[in-house]
């Protein structure tokens, strides 16, 4: 019992201290324009999307991503879990509906959208099986620079 609260507290600790996601795209682009950096957008599906799963594993916790994360990019993120049951009604206000109305009208999972500091599109991809952490912020970095 002692071990696994030990492991709990500590994954915790590391979640925390790790990076901030921001939910809406106002708050995202004032720190993104006070930091002089780029919005890093992510569409995910947590529970349902097994790629999105997989790079909450390999890649959004780790060391090399922290990094550069810290540098770069402002972190953005849209959740979209599964529900059961059935559909609540879509709310238009919602933070998350205006951002795939925006950027990922496709609905696709995960999608990686890079904005300038004014929320403009710069580059966006879809998934790609990628092996690495350094591949994944290759691959962002390359989005920062297509327009």
């Amino acid at each position: 019992m002692k071990k696994s609260l030990f492991i709990l507290c500590l994954m915790v600790g590391v979640v925390g201290y790790g990076q901030e996601w921001h939910t809406d795209l106002n708050a995202a682009r004032q720190k993104a324009a006070a930091s002089d950096k780029k919005i890093l957008l992510v569409f995910s599906g947590p529970g349902w999307c097994q790629p999105c799963m997989e790079l909450d594993k390999k890649l959004w916790l780790s060391d090399e991503f922290l990094a550069e994360a810290e540098d770069r990019w402002i972190l953005l993120r849209a959740d979209f879990p599964q529900k059961k049951g059935d559909p609540e009604p879509v709310n238009i206000n919602d933070p998350k509906i205006i951002l795939a109305e925006k950027f990922n009208r496709d609905g696709f999972f995960p999608f990686f959208v890079v904005l300038d500091q004014n929320g403009r599109l710069l580059g966006k991809s879809g998934y790609e099986k990628l092996e690495t952490p350094q591949e994944y912020i290759s691959l962002f970095k390359k989005l920062g620079r297509q327009l």
